[in-house]
């Protein structure tokens, strides 16, 4: 029977991935009603129900749960397979913020995925704190300073930094701030944090003696692109990762100052669950991604 419905079965298991019909019909190629009508030809031929559909979602049922849990080992075990062919492949989920996807992982992936053509990569752009277990994520990318204890945890990149800039045009309108509490007599660019709303206070450090200063101006972005656009179009002072700026602060388009309050910080790990068995191909992508200074 089992057998008979592997097509199937692997359909259920993408939709049970994707909490969406929709998604997973664009994943597989295949269209709505197609996949919809499959998913009921299953359960029907096996009697159990599946998956809980409402107007917004899709979950998997208690019985879909046990069915995942029995399927995804199997599937773990032929990729394993195809990869001692000598062939490595597999598909692979990572959820990473804007700044780690552009500044780290992209560049990273592109030569690995070249390498690797039968690997099939899905990174997913999100600011949040995103929980990768239900998201049913493979990896996540996040700072070494917000990994939870129970992850495995692999270094990709170098320490950061994150430093104030604004045009030269604003600050001969405005003037230097000498310390981060001169911030609070300027326009500033303001991030809304992603996971509570909140806004981000801008944190600094000196003589190992950490400060957080509350901003105010203008404009609020959630998106580190808009952010440092507005401060070259002299709207006001933004607070972002050295890295993205060096070819505007070379060019003269921003200025950065306070650089002896900028703290160096931890830098970006990939992370994944010590207890999930993962294919080879991870592993590949594990030391593609993985950081060596």
């Amino acid at each position: 029977m089992l057998k008979e419905n592997f097509n199937e079965l692997q359909l259920f298991l993408a939709v049970a991935r994707e909490r969406s019909f929709t998604r997973a019909a664009a994943k597989l190629g295949v269209s709505q009603s197609a996949l919809s009508h499959a998913m009921k030809a299953l359960e029907a031929r096996l009697n159990i129900r599946l998956l809980t559909r409402t107007t917004r979602s899709v979950a998997p049922t208690d019985a879909g749960e046990r069915i995942i849990a029995c399927l995804e080992p199997r599937l773990t075990e032929l990729e394993q397979l195809v990869q001692l062919n000598g062939i490595a492949a597999g598909n692979i989920r990572i959820s990473a913020g804007e700044h780690a996807a552009k500044s780290l992982v992209w560049p990273k992936l592109k030569p690995f995925l070249r390498e690797y053509p039968e690997i099939n990569v899905e990174l997913v752009v999100d600011n949040g704190f995103v929980n990768i277990v239900e998201g049913r994520f493979d990896a996540g990318v996040r700072l070494g300073e917000s990994l939870d204890k129970d992850m495995v945890a692999v270094r990709i990149g170098p320490d950061l930094r994150l430093v104030v800039v604004g045009s030269p045009d604003y600050f001969t309108r405005y003037g230097i701030p000498d310390t981060p509490h001169d911030l609070q007599r300027h326009r500033c660019i303001n991030m809304r944090l992603p996971t509570l709303g909140g806004l981000y206070q801008w944190e600094f450090e000196k003589d190992g003696k950490p400060l957080q200063v509350k901003v105010d101006g203008q404009l609020t972005f959630n998106h580190l692109s808009e952010r440092i656009d507005a401060a070259e179009d002299g709207f006001g002072l933004s607070f972002v990762p050295e890295d993205v700026i060096q070819p505007q602060i070379e060019s003269g388009a921003l200025i950065e100052v306070l650089q002896e309050w900028s703290p160096v910080f931890p830098g970006y790990y990939l992370y994944y669950p010590s207890r999930k068995q993962h294919p080879p191909a991870f592993a590949l992508m594990i030391d593609a991604l993985r950081y060596s200074a």
